[in-house]
């Protein structure tokens, strides 16, 4: 895996591209986005199956990365004052399965920045709160209990927009994620043009494909017509 930070208080940008992003948001009206981007890309940038959205949902934006203090996690508060409109953050909490990372009053704070969601490499909460509000997280699993930050009041102890692992792909700042049911995709800045080229060519041919099949046609006349399923 190639090299991720591992450096805290360290606080960096980048530049985002709006009209990119619509482009995603264009291929995300498909069915099944993720599976479109994970093909398009020969099965790469999948971060781990267990990792999945608290309820139905699905997004699309660029990554705001966040490093957390693996065993001594707290509430990255500080990427709702860095993130932009349009924004998706993506935490490495080291798969923390009993620590919440996020709930229901950052991600109403979230929402009100038109930042689109989160993806935690270990847990989340108040996911009840969080549907109501329809402000999604995928995590690898739920749990009411939180940080200390509510106790301590410290919130310094991470690093924004370095290179980090989540779900075993490394994530860059301004990288593209598109996230729905079956899980997480991640679409480097620097081949994202062309993927999102190939998937909406995808997209297009499998919803024609559906048509067909809606017509009864065999796989024999699929394969002939499309060269594959």
């Amino acid at each position: 895996m190639p090299e991720v930070s591992t450096d805290l208080r360290v606080f960096n940008d980048f530049e985002r591209n709006p009209d990119l992003l619509k482009k995603f948001d264009k291929v995300l009206e498909a069915y099944s986005a993720a599976a479109i981007f994970a093909d398009v890309q020969y099965r790469t940038g999948v971060m781990d199956s267990a990792i999945k959205p608290a309820f139905r949902a699905k997004v699309t934006g660029q990554a705001v990365t966040v490093q957390l203090s693996k065993g001594d996690l707290v509430d990255p508060l500080r990427a709702l004052e860095m993130a932009q409109p349009g924004d998706v953050i993506v935490v490495d909490a080291g798969g923390d399965l009993q620590t919440s990372v996020c709930g229901g009053l950052m991600g109403g704070l979230a929402l009100n920045r038109g930042i689109r969601g989160m993806i935690v490499d270990g847990t989340g909460r108040d996911t009840d709160e969080l549907e109501d509000i329809n402000w999604p997280i995928w995590t690898k699993a739920i749990t009411p209990r939180g940080t200390h930050t509510m106790f301590s009041a410290r919130k310094e102890e991470l690093s924004i927009n370095v290179p980090i692992a989540c779900g075993g792909v490394v994530v860059n700042p301004g990288d593209f994620i598109v996230a729905d049911l079956m899980g997480v995709v991640v679409i480097p800045q620097e081949i994202a043009e062309e993927t999102v080229r190939l998937a909406q060519e995808q997209a297009d041919r499998e919803e024609e494909t559906r048509k067909w099949v809606a017509q009864g046609k065999t796989v024999e006349d699929l394969l002939n017509e499309f060269g594959r399923i």
